[in-house]
């Protein structure tokens, strides 16, 4: 087991009113979140607009995107949207962008912009990456090729696995990862979805994802010490 500092974020998408989604967004500092991550859906908030209200809420929680679909805006559009968003809140905001989530594609035609083909949504992300300056950057990935630049260009790297992926099938991805970034790789940060925890999945999750087995690593079962433990076992490739 390898020691390697956790921090933990908080996902979000929805709220009745504006107090409703201040009242969540204190209550995730007030329990020692460091982020709330807002996704980029046209069933959730818009994004932008609502981590800038959690930031003007709260004084250390950092607010980001989980994550910004690069083909919905253009690069000058996000680094604008980023450069007003990191001063007004003092720095506290975090850009994830990706290549755009399974099924995407119907949310791009609503939106009345151009969807286009794995490589040119990765194109996309590049170019974005290109135009913002001065955050700090997460790229979610999965395939190699995005995995490749999320490696070369990426401060936090999001590892898109489905929860029922076991220690061993992370392992295999960071292996890859680790191939990929080269000297870089200790420098990145790594997340992971964790869809929950506690002594069984809930049944709305088993109905979504089917049955979750154990080991798995994106659904944490067991006591507090037992999901504690693996938590802390770390997969990441300890190399030198």
């Amino acid at each position: 087991m390898t020691d390697h500092p956790f921090r933990f974020g908080a996902v979000a998408g929805q709220a009745p009113d504006a107090d409703s989604w201040a009242g969540l967004a204190r209550r995730a500092e007030s329990r020692g979140y460091s982020t709330l991550l807002v996704p980029d859906t046209l069933g959730t908030l818009s994004p932008f607009v609502a981590t800038a209200v959690a930031a003007a809420v709260t004084t250390t929680l950092r607010v980001g995107t989980f994550v910004l679909s690069a083909p919905y805006r253009t690069p000058e559009t996000v680094a604008w949207e980023t450069a007003t968003l990191h001063r007004l809140t003092g720095g506290r905001f975090e850009l994830g962008l990706g290549a755009g989530r399974p099924g995407a594609e119907q949310d791009a035609a609503t939106l009345g912009v151009a969807w286009g083909t794995p490589s040119h949504r990765i194109e996309q992300v590049s170019r974005t990456l290109d135009a913002v300056k001065d955050v700090r950057i997460m790229v979610a990935a999965s395939g190699t090729r995005l995995l490749r630049l999320a490696a070369q260009r990426a401060d936090t790297v999001a590892l898109g696995l489905p929860p029922h992926y076991t220690e061993d099938q992370v392992a295999a991805k960071l292996d890859e990862l680790y191939e990929l970034a080269g000297d870089r790789f200790h420098d990145l940060e790594l997340s992971m979805n964790l869809a929950a925890a506690g002594a069984e999945p809930p049944a709305w999750l088993v109905s979504r994802l089917g049955p979750v087995g154990p080991g798995s690593t994106g659904v944490l079962t067991g006591t507090a010490d037992e999901m504690a433990e693996t938590l802390r076992r770390s997969p990441v490739p300890d190399r030198t």
